[in-house]
């Protein structure tokens, strides 16, 4: 029981009376403090209001003598009592908290202050009640704590007319005052810039703020914050380092990564006055809108044509790349986060919403249906790719604005950042992006990625149903010309700054034709009979592909592949040294390995390759060897592994995969019931399990560089975007973190708040 605002002389609190003020009444002890006039304020902690109703009980005046001299703070300098009002005061607002009850009188006897059936003390019981812990429900020790700390106001009340405002507009983040509801504010006394400029630099956020204003006079209620959109926030922390109210880190580590992200992409202008027809979960963020397409060539032949468009289909493959860069947005009914249709479209800055349980899609009688509704080519759908939302219809869009703000908070995060941020992209466009938000090289361009325009299948494919070593010699000459230019593209568009190839990871079932029309073309393509390539097929098929012929195995058994990525990488270096100043900087990544001698095996053979090349006599390219960690054997003998490389980059999608022994691709169908449940804190393909792979981590990075001190590290999974993730790696002393383009602004600040 203490006064934060008396009505003369100032409040004089305690260390431990401070630590109880929340929401309402640190503002209130903040405002008044600083000397700008505010309305007589008292608080009273449930403890203490219990304990008095306990004393009551027994006819005690102890406790109930303190609590009225308290009431008595209230009272100005004419000594008259004032009508009061009782709000609530929590950290957060909430909308079951009891509403600021007015015009209570004082009490007229000192047994009135206390009893429930008397006015002020009822409303102090109501508003007590409303924090919502019953005293007869069993709560842990620190509910019961918090239940004990929790306060209610008590204020004399103000004369005059009561005006609310925000400190900051709640859109753009211009300092106010602001109008809460988009009406114009009336004409305000001049003291009210005063109190924003306060109140603002006091709190560092956006604030409902509560006068009341008496011929000209203004005084202080309360305040609370309130959420503005990530673009006004971002606006207002740059504003208060130019009014000097905060240095360039304070704004640093005061801007919330998540909500970065969401700047960069559209939004949907008014969710709330929608509700979704369907959930998945949102593998890429933001909004779009399209009419419904369920295969790659109408997406491409829709934006030709200048349309938006949803690609909706069961689930992406390879071969959906270009459809996938054409649509607008991309809706599978199977999927998670590191899907393939979440992994593409993070890396081509699309929307996407995967593993919507009630979506089935039938692409041959172009139909699919969400729950009861059944939807055709043609039909429109809004998808939002940061909660999983689907919505009927075209909903307006807000696009997003990048301006000056975000480049420079993101130059001021780069000053406190020890950790490099780099990027996933293999095409000039992504890379681009990427540049344009920062990053510092490509940490991992997966080369199969070059692999998908209608002709390279077609190369691809003869090479993998070729009989023979010569036979697969010839169908891959064809494939070094095309990934030459790729790589030359891609080296110059990074202009010296280190691109990390990996070598083909993928299993080769997924470039093979799925669909008998997909058959037929292939065959005539290869020259040969439809049963015949059905017989190839059906050979060199696989039970559990993703932990078969992949990766280095790929390499091993089939060296030419090998010596086709090595020979397009060194001509591509070589063409782009010759157009540009700076040195090109190459780093080849072999994935998937498990042992040592895997790694020596494909060393000896690219150095060889390398060498005979000539270009090790050249000052004009870099070359660096190393692997891709993705397998737990992988890392337990990474002491080992580290003889063999200059670096190694954890690819975290893989190794959560083979850690927990969950397909990334399945799980959705159970995750969000083991969260539910308790089972599992977090989706471990979102934020990184510390406990678990995070440890296999740990224990590589150790063993790593205890036999090679000079060993690189990287992360290249898609953690690499997540913010809680970023802070488990920066603990670990990695050198470089790598995601995809649209991450890096948040990875710069993350990386940033967690080095600071």
């Amino acid at each position: 029981m203490f006064a934060i605002a008396p009505a003369l002389g100032k409040a004089n609190l305690s260390a431990s009376q401070l630590k109880l003020l929340a929401g309402k009444a640190r503002w209130i002890f903040r405002v008044c403090e600083a000397g700008f006039p505010t309305v007589p304020t008292i608080a009273i902690t449930r403890a203490a209001w219990e304990e008095l109703q306990v004393e009551r009980l027994r006819r005690d005046t102890r406790l109930r003598n303190h609590w009225v001299a308290c009431l008595f703070k209230l009272v100005d300098k004419d000594g008259k009592p004032p009508v009061l009002a009782v709000r609530t005061s929590a950290s957060s607002h909430n909308s079951g908290l009891m509403p600021a009850r007015l015009g209570i009188p004082a009490p007229s006897m000192p047994e009135d202050a206390v009893d429930p059936a008397r006015p002020l003390a009822r409303a102090i019981k109501h508003a007590f009640e409303s924090y919502g812990f019953p005293g007869t429900a069993w709560v842990s020790a620190r509910q019961e704590d918090d239940r004990a700390r929790q306060i209610v106001l008590v204020q004399a009340m103000a004369e005059g007319e009561e005006q609310l405002f925000l400190t900051r507009n709640a859109a753009t983040g211009a300092m106010g005052p602001a109008p809460l509801d988009g009406k114009a504010l009336p004409r305000l006394p001049e003291s009210v810039d005063a109190l924003v400029a306060l109140l603002d630099a006091k709190a560092g956020r956006h604030m409902a703020c509560l006068v009341s204003i008496d011929r000209g006079d203004v005084r202080f209620l309360s305040a609370r914050s309130v959420l503005a959109s990530p673009g006004a926030e971002l606006e207002a922390a740059v504003d208060r380092v130019d009014r000097k109210v905060w240095a360039p880190q304070s704004a640093v580590n005061r801007v919330d990564p998540a909500r970065l992200a969401l700047i960069l992409h559209p939004r949907l202008k008014s969710p709330e006055e929608v509700a979704p027809i369907a959930m998945g979960l949102g593998v890429s963020p933001g909004a779009a809108s399209g009419i419904i397409v369920f295969n790659p060539d109408d997406a491409v032949r829709l934006r030709a044509r200048g349309k938006h468009c949803i690609l909706v289909v069961n689930e992406t493959g390879p071969a959906d790349i270009e459809g996938m860069k054409a649509a607008t947005g991309i809706l599978t009914a199977r999927g998670g986060m590191s899907s393939h249709a979440g992994v593409i479209a993070r890396i081509t800055g699309k929307p996407c919403v995967a593993g919507v349980r009630n979506l089935s899609v039938d692409a041959l009688e172009m139909v699919c249906r969400i729950g009861e509704r059944e939807f055709r080519a043609g039909d429109r759908l809004t998808i939002d790719g940061t909660d999983g939302s689907v919505y009927l219809g075209a909903l307006p869009l807000a696009q997003p604005q990048i301006g000056g703000a975000i480049l420079r908070l993101l130059n001021w995060s780069d000053a406190s950042r020890s950790i490099a941020v780099r990027t996933n992209a293999e095409t000039v466009e992504s890379a681009q992006t990427a540049l344009s938000f920062g990053a510092e090289g490509i940490g991992l361009a997966r080369s199969e990625h070059m692999f998908f325009s209608p002709e390279r299948m077609v190369a691809l494919r003869r090479m993998i149903l070729s009989e023979d070593e010569d036979d697969r010699s010839r169908a891959i000459a064809g494939l070094v010309d095309f990934q030459t230019g790729d790589y030359s593209a891609l080296f110059s568009a990074m202009r010296g700054q280190p691109v990390n190839v990996r070598l083909f990871d993928p299993p080769l079932h997924e470039f093979l034709p799925r669909t008998d029309e997909e058959i037929e073309e292939t065959a005539a393509s290869l020259g040969l009979a439809v049963r015949a390539l059905r017989l190839r097929l059906e050979r060199i098929a696989e039970i559990n592909p993703m932990l078969g012929h992949r990766g280095v195995r790929l390499a091993i058994t089939y060296p030419e592949i090998l010596q086709m990525q090595m020979q397009a990488v060194l001509a591509g270096a070589r063409a782009a040294s010759e157009t540009q100043a700076e040195p090109v900087s190459v780093e080849v990544m072999v994935p998937f390995v498990s042992t040592a001698s895997e790694v020596s095996f494909v060393r000896e053979r690219a150095t060889t390759i390398l060498d005979n090349s000539g270009l090790t006599r050249s000052d004009r390219i870099r070359f660096a060897f190393g692997t891709m960690i993705e397998l737990p054997r992988a890392c337990l003998r990474a002491g080992d592994i580290a003889g063999q490389v200059d670096f190694i980059s954890f690819g975290t999608n893989d190794l959560t995969q083979t850690t927990f022994g969950i397909s990334r691709d399945d799980a959705p169908a159970f995750l969000a019931a083991y969260q539910r449940k308790g089972v599992y804190e977090r989706d471990p393909f979102v934020t990184i399990d510390a406990k678990g792979v995070g440890e296999m981590i740990e224990i590589a990075i150790r063993r790593g560089r205890q036999a090679n001190p000079r060993l690189k590290i990287g992360i290249c999974g898609e953690h690499a975007g997540d913010p809680a993730s970023l802070r488990f790696f920066a603990g670990l002393g990695v050198d470089y973190v790598s995601c995809s383009p649209y991450r890096v602004p948040v990875a710069r600040l993350t990386l940033a708040q967690a080095s600071a």
